[in-house]
């Protein structure tokens, strides 16, 4: 185990740059991560805060990791296992791994929600978008 990972660690991100995607496959989205090993000098856990303006959306994807969304501000239209359901501030999402899964923002506030992955990096995570995924069976 990384010896600074051990360590108690307090980051202001806030002046953080925005990192994001704009295209058709993986839809419009820009997030802040806020832990993640090769950002930051922790393991064992991913997490940061998305960003989405009206209209932005997560096209549905899946990952082999389990993902938790706390929704801190806004609307949107979750999309878990081909049911909508929607989504306000304070809301908790469990996303086991491999279940297909996407979110757009609805309404007229930006959402914003805290994610949260239990690997060492964000760039561990290997996003699979329809027409990226292996064929099942």
């Amino acid at each position: 185990m990384n010896d600074a990972a051990t360590r108690p660690l307090i980051l202001d991100r806030a002046s953080e740059p925005l990192d994001g995607w704009d295209d058709p496959v993986r839809g419009r989205v820009r997030w802040r991560t806020l832990f993640s090993r090769g950002h930051t000098p922790t393991e064992a856990i991913t997490c940061g805060v998305a960003v989405f303006a009206p209209g932005d959306e997560l096209k549905p994807h899946r990952h082999a990791p389990p993902e938790v969304y706390y929704i801190l501000e806004g609307e949107g239209l979750m999309r878990l296992d081909g049911e909508d359901r929607r989504v306000t501030a304070g809301t908790a999402v469990f996303i086991p791994g491999l279940a297909e899964h996407g979110i757009k923002q609805v309404g007229e506030a930006t959402l914003k929600l805290f994610y949260a992955f239990a690997v060492d990096s964000f760039e561990g995570v290997e996003y699979l978008f329809p027409g990226t995924m292996p064929p099942s069976g």
